[in-house]
């Protein structure tokens, strides 16, 4: 299964833009699918998950400026991000995990695309 992400880009502080995570599989196969991401000197962090019903998990920084969702139809996954902030600025990653390992693995990552905030 590959993780192929977009839709990063150069935005002003107080802006939007929407992330794009499409599988090459079902989503079905994930128990959870989620976005991360790694500022420049800073450890990856997660920012937020979708579970296979549906239930989200949000960073508290982030909480209430993004939103998570997924298409299960076009084996996707979306990070609506608005109000951005410079401290927004990162790679961003997505993420699948599969508590039954697909070919031997649990966790599988796209190949992030940056996002970067202006001031």
């Amino acid at each position: 299964v590959q993780l192929q992400a977009s839709g990063g880009g150069l935005v002003q502080a107080g802006g939007s833009l929407r992330l794009s995570c499409t599988a090459s599989g079902s989503l079905s196969s994930f128990n959870w699918m989620g976005w991360y991401r790694q500022a420049p000197g800073k450890q990856r962090e997660r920012v937020a998950l979708i579970s296979n019903i549906g239930d989200t998990n949000y960073l508290d920084s982030i909480e209430g400026r993004f939103t998570i969702s997924r298409d299960n139809a076009k084996n996707a996954i979306y990070l609506e991000m608005n109000d951005l902030k410079p401290e927004d600025t990162a790679v961003y990653y997505c993420n699948g995990y599969a508590a039954r390992p697909i070919a031997g693995l649990n966790n599988y990552w796209g190949q992030g695309t940056l996002v970067t905030v202006s001031s």
